[in-house]
């Protein structure tokens, strides 16, 4: 397994996706950073030499964002909107869905699990739902 820029790149697999492995990497961008360094995309990660190695990591460094400089970028831009309160920083602070999903069904993976508000069905629930309620003042 090979190293670049601090992340292990699967050795097995051609260059052009072992790269995708690099946070802020993609398919087009690995596909250009090698060109531009003048190798290979179908050679294996494990077949790279030291030398090769070392131009990939410059050319990646020269001219692409990547792993904890580019968290670091997003991070502040998110920030950014929600200290300016613009709609899609309250949307971020919210936990809701930003680039304008739909909301009433769906948004799952933004909204978390399910939670059931208002009537308690079943005996069982409301007997619970009862006993953990305070007593009720009579008139």
């Amino acid at each position: 397994m090979p190293r670049i820029l601090g992340v292990d790149i699967p050795g097995k697999k051609r260059l052009e996706y072992a790269l995708t492995y690099v946070y802020g990497l993609g398919l087009t961008t690995s596909r250009e950073a090698i060109s531009k360094a003048g190798l290979d995309p179908a050679k294996k990660a494990d077949d790279l030499t030291d030398e090769d190695i070392t131009r990939l990591t410059g050319v990646i460094r020269a001219d692409y964002t990547i792993e904890g400089d580019l968290r670091r970028e997003i991070g502040q831009n998110i920030r950014r909107l929600v200290s300016i309160n613009c709609y899609r920083g309250t949307r971020h602070r919210r936990g809701l869905p930003v680039r304008g999903q739909r909301t009433k069904t769906n948004a799952r993976t933004r909204k978390g699990a399910r939670r059931t508000v208002g009537a308690v069905r079943g005996k069982d629930a409301r007997s619970a739902a009862k006993i953990g309620a305070a007593p009720a003042a009579k008139k």
